[in-house]
């Protein structure tokens, strides 16, 4: 079912953060930093891929996003959806059934054997695909999925996710320079505020993640190992 009437943005954004919560995907330690995949430490850590396991949160969060991509692109703005390897893979496919549309996925690098892929189903020419991915940080990473697919002779200029770290001021840029505008359901920001509204975290860990969210580079410097 294409889906079409749904909330307001904002409220999109609060729901998104609340079962980012109940599930436990978001998660918050300031003793104890995580080490992001840069190596770098962060006092917070989201795990969107938990979201596979909830069918009902799973279901209602694949509604809202390809309704924000109908609003935001357009209703008949696509003709694939692509997924990159490996977290946007279930998004992908989720979302391509609600806007019935055919649904491909990307490696990170050619497979290395057989036609040596890195676009697994059908991708044509001239298609316009939206590549779907769990979250994005500084943007980076979706730029190689995005050159991938325009590889094949189709077109990429949106990409969708749930969560966005709106924190790294060049993200927006970053893929705007690359023709890619970007769609999502809810920031740090939103699952901060929501943190606060239903007192999940202690209240001075919640400034410290403010303070890092704030200013993540300083933080980052201050607490290297």
């Amino acid at each position: 079912m294409i889906p079409s009437t749904y909330p307001a943005k904002e409220e999109i954004a609060r729901l998104t953060a609340r079962m980012l919560l109940e599930i436990g995907a978001v998660n918050f330690n300031t003793d104890a930093p995580y080490t992001l995949a840069s190596g770098l430490p962060s006092p917070s850590y989201i795990d969107c891929r938990k979201l596979i396991s909830f069918p009902r949160i799973r279901s209602t969060l694949m509604d809202f996003l390809a309704v924000t991509v109908m609003r935001e692109a357009g209703f008949e703005a696509f003709d694939n959806i692509a997924g990159g390897e490996t977290a946007g893979i279930p998004f992908a496919a989720l979302v391509a059934e609600r806007m019935a549309l055919p649904m491909t996925y990307v490696r990170k690098k050619p497979k290395g054997y057989g036609r040596n892929a890195r676009i697994e189903g059908a991708m044509s020419e001239g298609e316009r695909v939206l590549l779907v991915e769990d979250l994005t940080t500084d943007g980076g990473s979706k730029l190689s999925f995005v050159d991938a697919i325009r590889e094949t002779g189709a077109s990429c200029g949106h990409t969708a996710v749930i969560f966005y770290y709106d924190i790294f001021p060049e993200t927006e840029k970053t893929l705007g320079d690359h023709g890619v505008a970007l769609h999502h359901l809810c920031t740090w920001w939103d699952v901060l505020a929501e943190a606060r509204r239903q007192g999940k975290f202690a209240a001075e860990t919640l400034t410290e993640v403010e303070t890092f969210l704030n200013d993540p580079r300083k933080w980052q410097e201050a607490n290297k190992k």
